[in-house]
């Protein structure tokens, strides 16, 4: 397979924490932030979170995020 027919990486963070406030993104505790795993596209980082986030749905100061660390390691590009 050459450079030309290898699908791109972008790499993608997935994690969570409960949150001091619903409607903030500060988290009540920064030892006990779940990093989930990085991921090689938006597709597998999306259902990863999707199961995260549903599995804890009951508790409404949890959130989970992807962050888009291609564009943090290289902000140049689109995409």
């Amino acid at each position: 397979m050459s450079d030309k027919d290898t699908p791109k990486q972008l790499l993608h963070l997935v994690f969570g924490g409960e949150l001091e406030s619903p409607e903030g993104l500060t988290f009540r505790d920064l030892d006990a932030l779940d990093v989930v795993g990085i991921y090689p596209n938006y597709a597998e980082a999306y259902k990863v979170w999707k199961s995260k986030a549903q599995s804890t749905v009951d508790n409404a100061h949890m959130r989970y995020f992807i962050v888009h660390m291609h564009r943090l390691l290289n902000p140049d590009t689109d995409d």
